[in-house]
């Protein structure tokens, strides 16, 4: 009689833990094809790391000409703070840990770090010819793009020491994504029209293309095969391969095609279009708009203009995937923009020649650099 119990119990056992196993892997399954099919599937609607549950939600504008940050209250929608930093800072970078947010001091040769979670900035480090600013997918290295001395300069991300140095045989260099499986990284050179592809655990640079324009900001298609990149000389986003590294389309958008951010869904490309394709003679007010390019069709779906015109240039979509938040460079100003109706909603004056401004906290696991390249 125990025999045959025992018998019975391990069918009952059978019976229950099969399904159950496949249950499971099927759930495996689908989540390893939804983060495949999208690299942004981490980042998605409010889906925010333990490393930022106790960041103060804000937004952070670096004015190149005023050498300051100002910090908006994004409930508000006014600036609550204003304080100095080194001199020109470009961009506002959260780093790889999530832990710091970093203003790039260009000209200043350093970096002013900011505690998240008081939204006060730390003092100074010294670091050279900081553009932009980049980590490696595994978090190890820091990569600062130094434009003015045409260099790739590795730091170590925790101390923040130089570790080497590559040459950018190219002029400008200033901004990068990683394909997605980390490997390599594309990176743009706007005075020289030109693509760099770096190995990363090489910090070699591979491979050089000319595309004959002014690239800008890059960014990773959501299925990972294709690069957009920005060109404010062509007024649109050129699609590089980063297999083959060649260009394989165009997406004509606005004048002076400058910034690209992803919906939360990533099913949109949010594409910021200057109004001008000079880099220091641009007039205030002009035809800037913001495009919106569906990623499966690679087609644009809609253009939100400014009313009274505008130069949108750098920033963030909002946690939650409703705002899209960015610098008017040459309108001394930030707007946002109502992502379900494309109208823009505020516009709060800040100091001049605002550049990189950073939505915090975002979603994601970590940060790949920029104004918050998150996966």
């Amino acid at each position: 009689m125990m025999h045959l119990n025992r018998k019975c119990i391990k069918l009952v056992l059978f019976i229950i833990l099969i399904p159950c196993i496949i249950l499971v892997g099927l759930v495996e399954l689908t989540r390893s094809k939804d983060t495949s099919n999208n690299i942004y599937a981490y980042a998605g609607k409010n889906m925010f790391a333990t490393a930022v549950s106790e960041a103060i939600p804000r937004v952070y504008v670096p004015n190149s000409h005023d050498n300051t940050v100002s910090v908006i209250d994004p409930v508000s929608y006014r600036v609550i703070n204003t304080f100095v930093t080194g001199k020109e800072p470009q961009h506002i970078v959260p780093s790889y840990d999530l832990h710091t947010l970093w203003v790039l001091n260009n000209s200043g040769n350093s970096l002013t770090p900011i505690d998240p979670r008081t939204a006060k900035p730390g003092s100074r480090i010294s670091v050279k010819d900081p553009y932009n600013l980049y980590f490696t997918p595994d978090g190890k290295f820091a990569i600062v793009l130094g434009e003015a001395r045409q260099q790739l300069n590795f730091y170590d991300a925790s101390s923040m020491s130089l570790h080497d140095s590559t040459p950018a045989d190219c002029k400008g260099v200033n901004h990068m994504d990683f394909t997605a499986d980390g490997k390599f990284a594309i990176a743009t050179c706007e005075f020289s029209g030109q693509l760099l592809k770096l190995d990363v655990n090489a910090h070699k640079i591979v491979a050089i293309l000319t595309i004959h324009g002014m690239p800008q900001d890059i960014r990773l298609a959501p299925d990972g095969r294709i690069f957009y990149v920005a060109d404010m000389k062509r007024n649109g986003v050129v699609l590089i391969d980063p297999l083959s590294f060649s260009e394989t389309g165009f997406i004509s958008t606005g004048i002076g095609t400058h910034g690209i951010y992803p919906s939360r869904d990533g099913k949109f490309f949010y594409v910021t279009n200057r109004g001008c394709t000079s880099v220091s003679h641009c007039p205030a007010h002009g035809p800037g708009n913001i495009s919106v390019i569906d990623t499966a069709s690679k087609k644009v779906v809609a253009t939100w203009p400014i009313p009274s015109g505008g130069s949108p240039d750098m920033g963030n979509v909002s946690a939650d995937g409703k705002e899209l938040w960015v610098s008017g460079r040459y309108d001394s100003e930030v707007y946002v923009f109502d992502t379900a109706t494309g109208k823009l909603i505020h516009r709060i004056p800040v100091g001049h020649g605002p550049h990189g401004l950073t939505v915090w906290p975002q979603p994601g696991r970590y940060s790949l650099g920029h104004t918050g390249n998150m996966r």
